[in-house]
């Protein structure tokens, strides 16, 4: 039987990438709420002989994300993986000065979100099923307030997930990615200089044992 992975935040960057190295061997359930940049990830692992189902949702939206949980135990009866890149990089600005917008828009998609996926997700990955997040120094650096407190709390989120599970399963993992020129880094950095980037199929190849093993 063909092993499942839920990629969260599927459409580009990072989540894309790991979804066409996972596709050889994972039919790739991809989320995001960007349907064009789906439909070029499906083609892709389509043409690479992979499968995938497409999913365009909000992950802030819980009635959403119930029904994606329950489509896959409908469909599959369980996940063998599910990598969690969505995230909601607000712009930088600072700690006394956030716009109340950016940061509720952050605690919704990184922390909220987060939080909930984890429980629903859960059920689905079982005790032999495995869970990856992605950590991030930038948290308390100068202008990060939001993005960098909401992302460690993700990350805090999954740490105790991982620690909870460390007898009972599912695997949880917390992986530390290179500099990739993605779009989040590109609203932090508009100015760098992106060839000394890692690409993100490169370092999806990097992290695929990790993930895998």
């Amino acid at each position: 039987m063909t092993k499942t992975a839920l990629i969260t935040g599927a459409s580009r960057g990072l989540g894309a990438a790991l979804a066409k190295a996972l596709a050889p061997t994972h039919h790739i359930i991809a989320v995001a709420k960007t349907v064009g940049a789906l439909e070029e990830l499906d083609d892709a692992i389509q043409t690479a002989g992979g499968q995938a189902t497409l999913a365009p949702m909000d992950i802030t939206i819980d009635e959403a994300m119930q029904q994606l949980c329950r489509g896959i135990f409908d469909r599959w009866g369980s996940l063998d993986l599910w990598v969690h890149t969505a995230i909601h990089a607000a712009p930088l600005a600072p700690a006394g000065h956030l716009a109340p917008k950016d940061m509720e828009k952050s605690i919704a998609v990184n922390i909220a979100a987060t939080s909930r996926l984890i429980a629903y997700v859960s059920p689905l990955l079982g005790t032999e099923g495995r869970a990856v997040f992605f950590d991030d120094p930038r948290g308390g650096q100068q202008f990060f307030g939001a993005y960098g407190a909401t992302k460690a709390a993700q990350v805090a989120l999954a740490r105790s997930w991982q620690a909870e599970t460390v007898k009972t399963g599912p695997k949880v993992t917390i992986l530390d990615p290179a500099p990739m020129p993605t779009a989040t880094r590109a609203r932090f950095y508009p100015g760098e200089n992106r060839d000394a980037l890692t690409d993100p199929s490169a370092e999806a190849a990097r992290l695929l044992p990790e993930i895998l093993g």
